[in-house]
C-alpha cells in the first residue's frame, strides 16, 4: 500500500482535482476559487470554456490545454512541473474532472510518479440526477456514456441486465432515442429518470418507464447533455443460471460474439460463476 498525507509540510508537486459548475456559476466553493487561484498552472478540457468561469472570478491563474488529443504530450509536461515541485489543478468543461473525460490517465500518471493527488468535492451531475430520480440511493452504479456502436452497446447492457442496483448513464441528445430503444430491448420495461439542462434555468426531470421516455422522444426537447437514471433488475438469480451448459468457453465466446472486448468478457464469466479470471484466461487461451 503506499500511503498518501495529503496535507503534510513538503514541497512536492501536487495535482488537485477541482469540480466546477455544472451550468449554475454559484455551484462553485469558496474553496474552488481559491484553489485555482493559488496553483501554479491550470489544466483545462476547454481552455475557451474554462476562460468565461476564470474571468467570472478574477482567476489570473497560467492556463494550459488538456484534452483527449493532446493528453499523452500535455500529461507528460504537467508531470515535469509537478516533478519539479508545481502545483497543477485539472477541471474538465463542467463538474468533477476524470469522470467520463482523459483527466483519468493524468490521475494514474501521477500517481505513477509519486505525486499527491487530491480531490475538492464539488459539482456531479450523475449524483444530482440520482438522488432526484426517485428511484433507489441504496447502490448505484455509474456506467457513463454507451458505446456507439450497436452491437457494442447490446453487449454492455446485456452485462449490465442482471444488476440491481441503480444505473446511471450519461447521454448525447443525438444518440438518446436509440439508446433508450437499446435498454427497453435489453431490459425491459423498467423505471427512469432523465435529467436534463441541470442546474440551469431550463432543468428538466422527465420521470417515467422506459416505453414513456421513448415516445417523450418524439415530441420533447432533446437538447443538451442528457443524464439517465435506470432501475435496477427486480429479479434475483435462478439457481440455474443461462450458462449453465456452456463451457468456460463457449460462456467467453458468447460475450465476445456480442463486441466485448475479450477482456471485458473474461472479467465477466469469473463474475458470473464465481470464479477466479486466471482460470478464465486459462481456458480461453488454452
Amino acid at each position: 500500500m503506499n500511503q498518501q498525507t495529503s496535507y503534510s509540510d513538503g514541497v512536492e508537486g501536487t495535482l488537485y482535482l477541482i469540480p466546477t459548475p455544472i451550468g449554475n456559476l454559484e455551484d462553485m466553493t469558496f474553496r474552488a476559487v481559491r484553489m485555482l487561484k493559488e496553483v501554479d498552472v491550470v489544466a483545462a478540457e476547454d481552455t475557451r470554456q474554462t476562460r468565461k468561469l476564470f474571468n467570472h472570478f478574477e482567476i489570473e491563474t497560467s492556463l494550459v490545454s488538456y484534452h483527449e488529443h493532446n493528453k499523452k504530450k500535455a500529461g507528460e509536461s504537467l508531470i515535469d512541473q509537478m516533478k519539479a515541485g508545481k502545483q497543477v489543478a485539472l477541471v474538465s468543461d463542467a463538474g468533477m474532472p476524470a469522470i467520463s473525460d482523459p483527466g483519468q490517465d493524468l490521475v494514474q500518471e501521477a500517481l505513477k510518479e509519486g505525486m499527491k493527488v487530491i480531490s475538492l468535492p464539488g459539482a456531479n451531475a450523475a449524483v444530482t440526477s440520482l438522488v432526484a430520480s426517485g428511484l433507489s440511493t441504496e447502490r448505484f452504479e455509474f456506467v457513463g456514456f454507451l458505446p456507439r456502436q450497436n452491437k457494442q452497446r447490446q453487449a454492455m447492457l446485456e452485462q449490465l441486465k442482471g444488476n440491481q442496483t441503480t444505473l446511471i448513464f450519461y447521454e448525447s441528445p443525438h444518440r438518446l432515442k436509440e439508446a433508450l430503444e437499446a435498454m427497453f430491448k435489453v431490459f425491459g420495461n423498467r423505471q427512469i429518470s432523465i435529467s436534463r439542462e441541470l442546474t440551469k434555468k431550463f432543468e428538466e426531470y422527465q420521470r417515467g418507464t422506459l416505453e414513456e421516455a421513448i415516445e417523450w422522444c418524439e415530441t420533447g426537447t432533446v437538447k443538451g447533455e442528457f443524464c439517465l437514471v435506470v432501475e435496477g433488475s427486480s429479479e434475483k438469480e435462478e439457481e440455474d443460471s443461462w450458462w449453465d451448459s456452456l463451457t468456460i468457453l463457449q460462456h467467453t465466446n458468447h460475450y465476445i460474439e456480442l463486441g466485448m472486448p475479450s477482456k471485458e468478457a473474461i472479467k465477466q464469466v469469473a463474475r458470473e460463476r464465481n470464479i477466479q479470471k486466471r482460470i478464465v484466461y486459462a481456458e480461453y487461451h488454452s
